[in-house]
């Protein structure tokens, strides 16, 4: 039975063939459809999508450079797993810059900024209930999106950036496999938010903003121990 490929938004057609097949590919990777070792045979998805095998080929080509796909002598290309090593690494790093960068922001974030963060979280609390992983770490990045925006050194920013690109590139939904751990990200972040608005000083801030991120982190490396 041939297995359907998440449809392309109607935007998307309007671009190539190689783009559209990237999409749907990579879509299929991040929400967990296509899971770590899944065999992508480039005629069966070239068939879904109605194009020819040179364009998924690309696109394959492009997954395996940002490190999604890789190739497997006598199996083809497969979807990479995700390396634990660098997942540790990443949140690291990321618990410690995106810290300092909620720090440096909080003086600038206004109660219109405070309240589309709020809102945010309140989606969140509702994902709670019929839990999507997917949607869930979406939810949150656009939740601490709101928080780290406003931080002035452009080179912090920069490298907040670089590291949820990273953790986008390992299909990190860490919520995934520590679904209880979302119910405590939720209650952490109106804590966050009751601190920027207390106007708590930078280093009370940056500790509460570190301390959520390696939270995750703790708990992720409980369940894979």
């Amino acid at each position: 039975m041939t297995e359907t490929v998440t449809e392309l938004p109607a935007a998307a057609a309007a671009g190539s063939k190689s783009q559209q097949a990237y999409d749907a590919v990579k879509a299929r990777i991040v929400e967990g459809t296509y899971s770590p070792g899944y065999r992508l045979v480039l005629a069966s998805i070239a068939k879904d999508l109605g194009f020819s095998v040179v364009p998924v080929r690309e696109a394959i080509r492009r997954l395996e450079a940002e490190g999604l796909v890789k190739f497997e002598r006598n199996v083809g290309a497969t979807v990479a797993g995700i390396d634990p090593t660098e997942y540790l690494y990443t949140m690291q790093t990321l618990s410690i810059i995106e810290g300092a960068a909620t720090a440096l922001s909080a003086p600038l974030i206004d109660s219109v900024a405070i309240a589309r963060a709020r809102a945010v979280n309140e989606e969140m609390r509702e994902c709670l209930d019929h839990f999507d992983p997917v949607r869930f770490t979406q939810l949150n990045q656009d939740f601490h999106s709101v928080l780290f925006e406003h931080c002035p050194n452009p080179h912090i920013l920069d490298l907040v950036h670089r590291g949820w690109n990273r953790l986008a590139s390992l299909r990190s939904s860490t919520f995934r496999f520590v679904p209880g751990r979302a119910h405590n990200s939720v209650d952490e972040h109106e804590a966050l938010l009751q601190l920027i608005e207390s106007g708590a000083d930078a280093d009370t801030i940056e500790k509460a903003a570190r301390l959520h991120r390696s939270a995750t982190l703790d708990a992720y490396l409980a369940q894979s121990n």
